[in-house]
Formats: C-alpha cells, sequence, structure tokens
C-alpha cells in the first residue's frame, strides 16, 4: 500500500483517495476523470494532472480537450487557489474496518503515519511478514533500558535521511510532512532489508596550505554567503594546477567554516572573498567535507572535560512546523550533532542551539547512540514542544555574526567588537537574498577619430564554460572610452552600432568590437551591475588587466535573457538517490527566491555525472518552470522522477580566490 494514500496503485501513477462528497466536474481532470493532484494549466485554458498531463504529453502534441497544438513547457501549475480548494476536499480514511475518520485530502497522509490505527496495524502485519524468524520472539525492552533506542520505522521498511531545505528543517525519507525531503537524499524501494540504512557522514577537517608565494592565488572557485540562499560558502570548482589542487585536500562541494581562525560560515559573500584573498605564507582553513553514504555503525560514546549539559525547548505552532535544523552525523565520534541552523528557522529565532552541539536526547529518548533519523522522527510526530538535552564542549562552537556581519569569537577578527570574543544570538537577517533588478541600462554615443581605438579588453563570450555575456575586464587609459568615462569595468556589452553582442562568442565580439571602432562615432549599449553591499576595498588587489572576472554573487542580479539555460540529464537505479541537494523556492516572508544546488554528494548519480555544480540554479523540471514554486513543492516534484530526470539550470562561475 502507498504510504501516502493508504491504497494500492501504480508506484508511477496518481495518488487514490475515496471522497466524502460527490465532486465538482470543474475539478476533475479528464485524463483520468479523477479530482486533479498538482493541477496543470494550458494556455487553451484546460485544467489536468501534473502526472496525466506529462504521461501524455510524452506521446501526443496536442491537448486532450481541444487538440490545440500543446508542448508540456508551455503549461503551469494551477493559481494557489485551485489548489486550496482541493486539497480541502474531505476525503474518508481507507482502512474502513479499523477507523472511521475524515478529513481534508491534505492531511491525509499525516493521519495515516501518525494517528491511523488502521495503518499501524498494516505496518506491523508487514514488518512480521518481512521478518519471520522473529515472529513471536519478541520481549519487551527491560525498564531501564535506554542506551539502544530503536530507530522509528517507517512505512515499507523505507530508510530516512536528513536533509535541508530553504527555510527550514530536520527532515527524513518517508516523512509524513509533504514536500520536506530533500531530493539529494530519496528513500529506498519498498522491501529494501533494514540492514541496508545509511546515513550521511560528514566531517570537519583543518587544513594548512603553504604559499612560496604569499601573493599567489589559492586557485579555486567559491560561490555562496550570508546575503544568498546558500548560505554557507561552498568551493564550487579546484583549479588544475594551483595550490589547492597541488595540496590535493580540498575538493568541489566542500563548506569552508574558517580562515584563518576566522569564523566565516555567516558573513557574505564579499566578504569571505577578502578573507580567502588576504596574502599571507600560511593559510589554515577548517572545512567541513560530506562523504557520502555510510552504513550505520554503533560507535562508543565518548567522553571529555569541559563540556555542559544543557536543556532546550522549542515550541511549534503545529505539527508540521519545521525547526530549521540540520543534523550530521560524525566519523570520529558516536551520536548526532547540529551542523546548522537556518535563518528564519524557529532554532535560529530561539537563539540557545549552535553549531557543533551533540543532540543527548529529545523528547526524553536517548539518542547517544542515536541517528539523525531518529531524531527526525520524534520531532516530527512531536505535537508542540520539542524538548532538547544537548552537550556542549567549550570553545568548540561556531562563533556567531556581529551585527555589521563581521564574526566575533576570536581575537583576530576584524569585528566592530575591537577584536573581543563577543557572542550574539543568532536572528534572521533582514538582508536575505532576492532577485533584485540590480543593474541599469545605459547608452553610450561616443565621437571619434577612425584610428582611435575603443581602449577595453573584454571577457566571457557564449562559447565560454560558463556561457557567460560578454563583459568589460579593464578600461586602458588610452582611447575614447577610458576620456569618456562612462563605460567602467564589470559592465555587460549589449550591442554596438546596432549588432547584438549578447549571443556572440568571445572571438565573434572581438571581431565586431574592431570593425565597428573603425568608424566616426559608436554607439554602446551596456548593462552596469550596481553593487547591493558596501563595497569591499580588499576585492581588487590581486585582480588586474585581463584576468579580472566578476564576483559570483555580480551574475545573481541580471535580467533572466542574459541567462544561458542548459538541460542537465541524471539517470539513477531504483536504490540510488539524486545526489543533491536544494535551497531557496518562495517563502512568504521572503518571496521568490531561485532554487540553488547547495550539496553534492560524492558517490551519487549528480556526482558522477560532472555537469552538475554547488550554485547552480535550477530552472525547470523536466520543462516544468521552478519559479514562484515552494520548498515543499519542487521537492516532490523531484523525487517522483524515479530513474531520469532533466534539470535546466544556469551555471554562473563563482569567485575566483
Amino acid at each position: 500500500l502507498c504510504c501516502e494514500c493508504g491504497q494500492a496503485h501504480p508506484l508511477l501513477d496518481n495518488h487514490l483517495y475515496n471522497f466524502q462528497d460527490e465532486v465538482d466536474d470543474e475539478l476533475i481532470c479528464h485524463i483520468c476523470l479523477q479530482p486533479l493532484l498538482q493541477p496543470m494549466d494550458t494556455p487553451c485554458g484546460h485544467t489536468y494532472c501534473f502526472k496525466c498531463l506529462e504521461n501524455f504529453m510524452q506521446e501526443y502534441n496536442f491537448c486532450p480537450m481541444d487538440r490545440k497544438k500543446l508542448s508540456f513547457q508551455q503549461c503551469h501549475k494551477s493559481s494557489l487557489l485551485v489548489r486550496n480548494l482541493l486539497d480541502k476536499l474531505v476525503v474518508l480514511c481507507p482502512f474502513k474496518a479499523e477507523c472511521q475518520q475524515t478529513m481534508q485530502r491534505c492531511e491525509l497522509e499525516a493521519h495515516l503515519q501518525n494517528r491511523c490505527p488502521g495503518f499501524k496495524k498494516y505496518k506491523s502485519e508487514l514488518q512480521r511478514k518481512r521478518n519471520p524468524i522473529s515472529k513471536g520472539k519478541e520481549e519487551p525492552p527491560a525498564k531501564g533500558d535506554t542506551n539502544t533506542p530503536k530507530d522509528p520505522e517507517l512505512p515499507g521498511g523505507d530508510s530516512s535521511l536528513v536533509a535541508e531545505s530553504s527555510g527550514a528543517a530536520v527532515v527524513s525519507l518517508g516523512t509524513a510532512e509533504p514536500g520536506l525531503v530533500n531530493p539529494a537524499f530519496e528513500e529506498t524501494e519498498e522491501g529494501e532489508s533494514l540492514v541496508q540504512k545509511t546515513s550521511l557522514v560528514a566531517e570537519t577537517t583543518t587544513i594548512e596550505i603553504h604559499r612560496e608565494d604569499p601573493e599567489e592565488e589559492l586557485g579555486m572557485r567559491i560561490v555562496g554567503g550570508k546575503d544568498t540562499p546558500l548560505g554557507n560558502i561552498v568551493v564550487q570548482e579546484v583549479l588544475r594546477d594551483s595550490v589547492i589542487a597541488a595540496d590535493g585536500r580540498i575538493a568541489p562541494g566542500d563548506h569552508i567554516l574558517e580562515v584563518n581562525g576566522v569564523n566565516i560560515s555567516s558573513v557574505t559573500h564579499c566578504q569571505a572573498v577578502s578573507f580567502l584573498r588576504h596574502p599571507g605564507p600560511v593559510l589554515h582553513l577548517m572545512v567541513l567535507q560530506e562523504k557520502g553514504f555510510s552504513n550505520r555503525t554503533a560507535q562508543q560514546d565518548s567522553t571529555s572535560t569541559s563540556r555542559e549539559v544543557i536543556h532546550v525547548t522549542l515550541v511549534k505552532r503545529d505539527r508540521s512546523e519545521p525547526l530549521g535544523i540540520k543534523l550530521i552525523r560524525k566519523t570520529d565520534e558516536a551520536g548526532i550533532f547540529i551542523l546548522d541552523l537556518l535563518e528564519g528557522g524557529l532554532a535560529a529565532k530561539n537563539g540557545k542551539l549552535s553549531r557543533n552541539d551533540r543532540v543527548l536526547s529529545i523528547n526524553g529518548q536517548d539518542l547517544r547512540q542515536g541517528t539523525p533519523e531518529a531524531a527526525a522522527q520524534i520531532i516530527q510526530t512531536t505535537e508542540s514542544r520539542v524538548n532538547f538535552v544537548i552537550l556542549r564542549q567549550s570553545g568548540l562552537q561556531l562563533g556567531e555574526p556581529g551585527e555589521d556581519g563581521s564574526t566575533s569569537n576570536s581575537s583576530s577578527s576584524s569585528s566592530s567588537n575591537g577584536g573581543s570574543p563577543v557572542h550574539h544570538r543568532r536572528r534572521p537577517d533582514q538582508n536575505h537574498y532576492r532577485r533584485k533588478s540590480n543593474y541599469q541600462k545605459k547608452t553610450v554615443a561616443i565621437k571619434k577619430e577612425p584610428k582611435e581605438s575603443l581602449g577595453i579588453t573584454i571577457g566571457g563570450g557564449r562559447d565560454n564554460k560558463n556561457k557567460l555575456p560578454i563583459y568589460v575586464t579593464s578600461v586602458q587609459p588610452i582611447g575614447c572610452l577610458f576620456r569618456d568615462g562612462r563605460i567602467k569595468r564589470g559592465d555587460v556589452l549589449l550591442s554596438i552600432n546596432g549588432i547584438d553582442l549578447t549571443h556572440l562568442n568571445y572571438y565573434e565580439a572581438v571581431s565586431a568590437l574592431k570593425s565597428n571602432a573603425a568608424s566616426h562615432s559608436v554607439t554602446l549599449k551596456a548593462l552596469e551591475i550596481l553593487s547591493l553591499n558596501s563595497p569591499e576595498p580588499a576585492l581588487d588587489i590581486r585582480e588586474q588587466g585581463f584576468s579580472w572576472s566578476p564576483l559570483w554573487i555580480t551574475w545573481l542580479g541580471l535580467p533572466s535573457y542574459l541567462h544561458f539555460c542548459q538541460d542537465i540529464v541524471l539517470s539513477k537505479g531504483n536504490l540510488e538517490s539524486w545526489g543533491f541537494s536544494i535551497v531557496g523556492g518562495f517563502e512568504e516572508s521572503k518571496g521568490n527566491q531561485p532554487f540553488f544546488i547547495k550539496t553534492i554528494v560524492p558517490g551519487t548519480p549528480a556526482f558522477r555525472d560532472r555537469k552538475l555544480k554547488c550554485g547552480d540554479e535550477i530552472v525547470a523540471v523536466n520543462g516544468v518552470p521552478a519559479i514562484g514554486m515552494s520548498n515543499s513543492e519542487l521537492i516532490p516534484m523531484l523525487k517522483e522522477q524515479r530513474n531520469k530526470v532533466t534539470l535546466t539550470v544556469v551555471s554562473w562561475p563563482g569567485s575566483l580566490v
């Protein structure tokens, strides 16, 4: 039986429901003749289930109702009003013999997982069938036996893994709460042995980088920052033959937590670039590295001095409200630890939990040898009060950002606190990332001598690895543009004398600029990127002339017509996860934010494919635009793709440090 609707149906088909009343014909899909699920509107005014329409469009290119020409890419999800009407349709519990309750359709899954005696009985019988050897031999646990808590069982024996989502959550797979599962960590097929359950393993490492030339760049590209949905600073790429490549210990996907003892896990992108570009013969980096999925192993509880036990209570408004915590296991220590507190989440607002805290128990259930999955299950099934007992080791937790965004946990910090180690409670950041029109168009018309050069150098081009628009890398002190003063380094060139430059490769753009520079007058159209943050004076010390390129965060503000979208097709087996996690999406408090790839897990399809990068923006999934979707809408859509998915992404190069 399906754990979401409680009925038997093919895995890729729509869920089945028993509706209490006759449903209005306007809310019926005319392909499956059932009330709409994930409704999609066509340009010709008809509405179908997402799966029904997707399957139909794989064979035909017209609307099923009026046979007008149609492609799936032209369709869009129905209005929030329609979706709410559908979610509020009253359904009967499918386990009529044991449960006669009725509820709204959107509440059925949570009812089955947490309250339905019939579904609970079904799960117990299924478990006994899968473990016939233990049938009749179960003994109740000893009264005082709390050191080896059982992992919560999920319908179908699915394994569950902690993931993250924008704005929220400790989540587990097979979770009863819709839309909280990150596609990096898919549930396994029904019938998989419980022994095969795996967890995502991550560890922090301190790496010392030596440079013969203190001014030499490290040779890696970074994305992220607290002013973006990514939050943390993430390595996007390691350049060949660079200092970092020669060292060999840092890889794409690693999160940089500290630079020379200064916490950069909660600083802006520009501040992180400034820290990492600071010259010096030795660089100390604290890095979080995800090691992929590994089988759960029992480990001995470790003890240490200078630790304190702290009690923290978080109060949820309802069962489905996420706490905004990411939990991980460590390879060198038993138990589970807090990796991150997501901005705006309940835990971050409370301010009493910290990164690197070890969770000893939740709501009285011992988790000293527990797993992130077990913790997620406890939290999700709790109605209101979530009581944590955590172990905190003095001096190990990462410092919180000061009011000016600089770190304040180290005497070497350049914070406004005068270097004093002051810890602030984390507050929701008011300068959260939104896609803004942070550019202005300008037209520059110049009269010049025919032999006078423009005096600029350019970068980018659609033949570039990242398919960038043409941009100015320098304005030389010779030539008419330097004299005019309106074209600046970093400007994106749109056209010259009416010739469109936005679709040209680098050499075509050079040729167009040279040929038009020979005339008496030149008209350039360009975009000037306006800085949303305060200027960072240290950013351009070592980036002069031809080697200069804009920061990663600059590209995020470009208008969509300058984005170059590419399709990345991922394939996987039934028992694999896609291997990436996402952040972003629509939130009431933040509005529309783009979806970004935050994590790519080693050993997974996304990792092996090598095309997807941390910091890539997801524009569409299987042709369905992601704009306007919330995290909880896009994630189930990704999960539904069992063996193949096409991601339309925009990939901007990370900032070079």
